[in-house]
């Protein structure tokens, strides 16, 4: 079990790593000039647009993936067998990281298709909602209730 455990934690820290390399992946092409910059530049409703899209999207999702999240391990996951929490566990995480992503890089587009600083705040907000999901051992293992299980393990290990 031990080494289910291990696999999965590699797997997220992956995953978590990926949200951040795409995010500076955006930055970096938009900074090359790779992607166009202030392609809606001028263009008031477009403007108006990408910006509410933006707000609302950060607002929406942040809020609603870090409570779905708490949620479905309260009144779910933590009633299944220990692997059958695991798969629950992968699966909620990357819903939960994948309802980050999008806004975080609609943000960071809108930021610099419309070249208004309003995109990268909200992406920030975003950016900084995902540091309460760092994958780590004693979060999982706190957070599935294995601690009462096996503890001799819990002491061994670092985030």
């Amino acid at each position: 079990m031990e080494e289910k455990i291990k696999k999965l934690l590699c797997l997220l820290k992956a995953e978590y790593a990926l949200f951040w390399v795409l995010n500076v992946a955006l930055v970096v092409l938009y900074e090359t000039d790779t992607l166009p910059q202030g392609a809606f530049v001028g263009d008031a409703q477009m403007d108006y647009i990408m910006q509410a899209s933006g707000i609302l999207l950060a607002l929406c999702m942040i809020p609603l993936s870090l409570r779905m999240f708490h949620l479905s391990l309260v009144k779910y996951v933590r009633k299944l067998s220990i692997s059958e929490a695991l798969t629950s566990y992968r699966r909620w995480s990357e819903v939960r990281m994948a309802m980050l992503v999008v806004p975080s890089l609609f943000n960071m587009t809108a930021c610099y298709t419309t070249m208004n600083t309003t995109g990268l705040l909200c992406a920030g907000m975003v950016m900084l909602a995902s540091l309460f999901c760092v994958p780590g051992y004693r979060r999982m293992v706190e957070e599935l209730d294995l601690q009462k299980n096996d503890t001799s393990n819990i002491e061994g290990h670092e985030n």
